[in-house]
């Protein structure tokens, strides 16, 4: 009775949700150390399951995530959850999950973030709203709007242009009419401050900040 009683409890600790990487993979390829790996899954575990119980992050679940409901949208968010979702199927898996918020952790390289990777990084993506590989004026437009009425600071449609002519000025160094990965990761260099909504300095201490996600280290447990 007590055997089959540990055989179930055994078999329901292993389950694990579709997509799930081993956190020793993860750490290897992301800052953070395999408890803070498992930390994010006991938080990917809890957001996955918040309203579709499938243990994959669906856009509305990421949505109530980040403003505690399911229609408050934004392309902010939208463009987030759209490279998020590195496999473009939808949905968020837990390996996509750790390696996209790598990027946002306070010792994640800064090239990371500017982007020097040949699929672009999450700071270049963001802007690109229509994936060319280069970013318009619109396009600055469009986020530089979605950025303001997230941060709920008004301005003048004057101001506003204002801001997006002075921008696509000192970014579009060849005139060509659009900003390429070359003329971003030089325009990002000079202005620094561009990459601070690129780190979430909580990252850094994950299992501080949320200490009742780790309960254990399956890795340490299988070494004592």
């Amino acid at each position: 009775m007590q055997a089959g009683f540990s055989s179930c409890f055994c078999l329901k600790r292993s389950k694990k949700t579709p997509g799930y990487e081993e956190p020793t993979v993860l750490a290897a390829e992301t800052p953070f150390t395999v408890n803070e790996v498992e930390a994010l899954y006991e938080l990917f575990k809890k957001l996955s399951n918040s309203i579709i119980n499938d243990g994959l992050i669906h856009k509305e679940e990421f949505q109530l995530a980040l403003f505690q409901n399911t229609n408050k949208r934004n392309l902010f968010a939208d463009r987030i959850f759209d490279l998020f979702d590195i496999k473009c199927n939808g949905v968020i898996e837990f390996g996509e999950f750790v390696r996209s918020l790598g990027i946002f952790h306070p010792n994640a390289p800064v090239e990371d973030k500017i982007g020097c990777k040949i699929d672009f990084s999450i700071a270049f993506r963001l802007y690109d709203l229509r994936q060319t590989g280069c970013i318009e004026r619109d396009e600055l437009k469009e986020m530089v709007l979605a950025l303001l009425n997230e941060s709920e600071l008004v301005l003048s449609d004057d101001v506003i242009e204002m801001i997006v002519d002075k921008t696509w000025k000192d970014a579009d160094t060849n005139c060509d009419g659009k900003i390429d990965l070359e003329e971003w990761k030089d325009f990002v260099s000079k202005n620094p401050s561009l990459l601070k909504n690129m780190t979430l300095p909580y990252l850094k201490d994950i299992t501080m900040a949320f200490p009742s996600f780790v309960q254990y280290s399956e890795i340490e447990d299988s070494e004592v």
